[in-house]
């Protein structure tokens, strides 16, 4: 990481996040999601992915075997997202709803305070088949919020819905320290919301979908209607639905539902955002000055996916822009390898941290490939404490055994783990190993040996 310097610490910084909401119907992650992700888009990359999928296979066993392991549908993402240079920062599941986000290695020491929820409301609370799960974290100092939700189906429940939102959004996280879900300075809520298009029959519908003509559609909808009434969503922001309703298609198509109970078409699939900030001015009668404001939200993309058949849902995606000046610009934990890495000898990392840094003997070094996928996908580690080899005021030294060095070598970085923040605090510049020269001879005069030792080969040998 390079130093931050008086002039980096005022600067303005844009984010570019990219949220992905999908109703993915029990099915399979599809072959590709090269356009769902936009990797193929000639814009800056993304610096956050969020995806939030609602109704992800939650047969008893699969959930199971889930809580044990990555589900499918999570190492699908990180081994698309990974090799780019993202990492998991932290992912929660409920059931069939499960909330992931990657970050760029770059925005590590940055996102602090990472804590997950959850809060059921199906069968009156007592079920996850409905409901919303939670990740907030503090990025660059300013506290931002997610919440992906599947709230009830069918066109009488708006009144279910809201409640249930409402109820989502009353959650309080276990540690005191952390705000209400309202007080982040940015809240992105999202999912299947299930909003239904009122009042119109289903040939209207469908011809107003034909002709594009879209707006018509909007003052029916359900949640527009609702943010004009409801006093906690009216601080709610949404960018134009110019798409299609993305509910209900027939599987692997464009078309939408075709069986007996023909489903009138809606948008049930949104993301909406919250800036606190916002809110506070427009309860003022004098507005405060732009200056105030130390992070803003631009929304650059609002857009469904028709390409996507696996399920009854087109998924969604918003890109943003997170405008903000970073109230945090030095990591806590600076650190790098010292001299030529190779596993013919002990190797040795200096790390540094800031004066009050919560250090604790069970803070870790870990040595990770540069297309690691989460913070336990580590190669080999070093406790801080017990492998620590000199200190001063300025800088410590840690040891890792040639035993536990790569062999083969290539290109690695290391990160320090705070078990009392439990998130990774610092990490290096990406770094070279090199390979092991005294196995790698070894190696080869083996299968020199071998190829000798095969009928005919040692015949043509002895000819020379």
């Amino acid at each position: 990481m390079e130093p931050s310097g008086p002039a980096q610490r005022d600067a303005v910084r844009e984010l570019r996040l990219h949220l992905v909401t999908w109703n993915v119907g029990t099915a399979s992650p599809p072959p590709d999601v090269t356009s769902l992700l936009q990797l193929d888009s000639l814009s800056p990359t993304m610096d956050m992915y969020v995806i939030g999928l609602q109704e992800v296979n939650s047969r008893i066993t699969n959930f199971l075997s889930d809580l044990a392991f990555d589900d499918p549908w999570s190492i699908f993402f990180m081994t698309v997202l990974s090799p780019l240079g993202y990492i998991k920062l932290s992912s929660v599941r409920m059931q069939g709803l499960l909330l992931l986000i990657f970050v760029k290695h770059a925005h590590l020491p940055f996102i602090r305070d990472v804590h997950t929820h959850y809060t059921r409301t199906g069968l009156y609370g007592y079920w996850g088949n409905k409901g919303g799960v939670t990740i907030r974290m503090s990025l660059y100092g300013h506290t931002v919020c997610f919440i992906n939700c599947h709230l009830p189906a069918h066109m009488e429940n708006t009144e279910q819905r809201l409640d249930d939102f409402e109820k989502i959004l009353e959650m309080q996280f276990e540690e005191e320290s952390i705000p209400s879900t309202l007080d982040h300075d940015v809240l992105f809520w999202f999912g299947d919301l299930n909003f239904r298009i009122a009042d119109y029959g289903i040939h209207f519908v469908r011809e107003s979908i034909n002709n594009k003509r879209y707006s018509l559609l909007w003052e029916k909808d359900q949640l527009n209607m609702a943010k004009k009434k409801e006093a906690f969503l009216q601080d709610f922001i949404e960018g134009p639905l110019q798409f299609k309703p993305t509910y209900k298609f027939d599987l692997h198509s464009d078309v939408y539902d075709t069986s007996e109970k023909k489903r009138k078409p809606a948008w049930t699939d949104r993301i909406l955002w919250r800036v606190k900030s916002l809110c506070q001015h427009a309860s003022k009668e004098d507005e405060s000055s732009e200056e105030e404001q130390t992070i803003s939200v631009t929304l650059n993309n609002y857009i469904s996916h028709m390409s996507y058949g696996i399920s009854d849902h087109k998924p969604v995606t918003g890109t943003f822009g997170l405008e903000l000046k970073p109230l945090l610009s030095d990591p806590l934990v600076t650190l790098s390898p010292e001299g030529e890495w190779s596993a013919e000898h002990d190797v040795v990392i200096s790390y540094s941290a800031v004066p009050g840094f919560p250090s604790s003997a069970w803070d870790w070094i870990g040595l990770f490939k540069v297309t690691f996928r989460h913070a336990n996908d580590y190669v080999t580690y070093a406790w801080v404490e017990d492998d620590e080899i000199s200190s001063n005021k300025d800088s410590k030294q840690v040891y890792m055994s040639a035993a536990e060095i790569p062999d083969m070598g290539g290109e690695f970085l290391l990160c320090y783990y705070s078990n009392n923040l439990q998130s990774i605090v610092g990490i290096s510049q990406p770094f070279q190993i090199q390979p092991n020269r005294t196995l790698i001879e070894k190696d080869l005069a083996q299968e020199e040996n071998a190829w000798m030792q095969k009928p005919g080969n040692l015949e043509s040998h002895n000819e020379f």
